[in-house]
C-alpha cells in the first residue's frame, strides 16, 4: 500500500471516530454545565445533576427496572436461541430452511412494526401491558442474535473432540455438557451482553407494551417533552459509562475464555 493511500485511511479512520464520539463528548460536556440550558459557552461547572438523579428515587427505580427486565429477557434469550443454534447448526431436515427464516425473521423486521404486532398480539392473548410484556417482545426480539452467534461458534467446533467423547462411551448428553456447552461459553458469554444492552436500550417495544412504570429510554423521552435539561445528560453518561464499562468487561473476558478453550 503506498504512503497516500495509508494517510487516506487514516484520515478516514479519524473523521470516523470523531463522527462517533464527538456527540458524545458534548453529551458529556453538558451534563457538568451549571445551568439549566444546553449549548455553548459553558461558563461554570458543577455535580449537582448527578447528585439530583443518584437522589432521585424515580430514576433509580427505573434504572433497576430496566436493569431487571434485560436480564430476564436475556436469560430467555439465550436458553431458547442456544437450543434453536444447537438444532439448526450442522444438521440436515425437512424444513430447516423454513425454521432458520423464522429464527431470523425478529431481527429484520423493523421495530416500530414489530411493536406494534407485539401489542395486537399481546391484547389478543390478553396480556396486560407491563414488564411481563416487555420481558416476552424483547426476548424474542433477541434470540435471532444468540442462535446467529452461538451457530457461529458451532460450526468451529472440533467434530473430533465429540467423537472422541463419543467412542469413549459418553452418550450425546454427557458429549454435549463436557465438549461442546464449554466451546460455546465464550459465544454465549458475548450473546448475553449484546442481548442485555440491546435489552435495556430498547425503547420502541418498551413503550408500545410498558405499564405505568417506564423504562429508562421511555423516562429518558418522557423528561425530553419538558425540553432538553443537564438532568438529562447526567442520567444518559451514567447509562453510557455502566453500558461501556460492561462491554468491554466482556469483551476482554471473552477474549480469556476463547483462548482457554482453543
Amino acid at each position: 500500500m503506498s504512503r497516500g493511500n495509508r494517510i487516506a485511511l487514516a484520515c478516514i479512520y479519524w473523521a470516523f471516530v470523531l463522527y462517533v464520539f464527538v456527540p458524545l463528548i458534548l453529551m458529556i460536556l453538558m451534563g457538568f454545565k451549571d445551568s439549566k440550558f444546553i449549548g455553548f459557552p459553558i461558563r461554570s461547572w458543577t455535580l449537582d445533576w448527578y447528585t439530583r438523579i443518584f437522589s432521585d428515587a424515580e430514576v433509580l427505580h427505573t434504572f433497576g427496572y430496566s436493569v431487571i427486565i434485560a436480564v430476564l429477557s436475556t436469560l430467555i434469550s439465550v436458553a431458547v436461541g442456544t437450543w434453536i443454534a444447537v438444532l439448526l447448526e450442522g444438521r440436515k431436515f425437512w424444513g430447516r430452511a423454513f425454521t432458520f427464516g423464522m429464527m431470523v425473521l425478529p431481527a429484520l423486521v423493523p421495530g416500530i412494526i414489530s411493536a406494534i404486532a407485539f401489542r395486537i398480539y399481546a391484547r389478543w392473548l390478553e396480556i396486560e401491558p407491563g414488564m411481563g410484556a416487555i420481558i416476552w417482545s424483547h426476548a424474542v426480539h433477541n434470540v435471532p442474535f444468540v442462535s446467529l452467534v452461538v451457530m457461529a461458534r458451532l460450526s468451529t467446533l472440533p467434530k473430533s473432540q465429540i467423537e472422541a467423547a463419543r467412542d469413549l462411551g459418553a452418550d450425546p448428553l454427557i458429549a454435549f455438557l463436557r465438549i461442546t456447552w464449554p466451546y460455546l461459553v465464550p459465544a454465549i458469554l458475548g450473546a448475553s451482553v449484546f442481548c442485555l444492552l440491546l435489552s435495556f436500550d430498547d425503547f420502541v417495544r418498551s413503550f408500545f407494551l410498558g405499564g405505568y412504570e417506564p423504562t429508562l429510554p421511555v423516562l429518558i423521552f418522557a423528561m425530553l417533552r419538558s425540553g432538553m435539561s443537564p438532568e438529562i445528560n447526567a442520567i444518559s453518561t451514567v447509562a453510557l459509562v455502566l453500558t461501556a464499562a460492561i462491554g468491554i468487561w466482556a469483551e476482554r473476558f471473552t477474549r480469556k475464555a476463547k483462548k482457554g478453550s482453543t
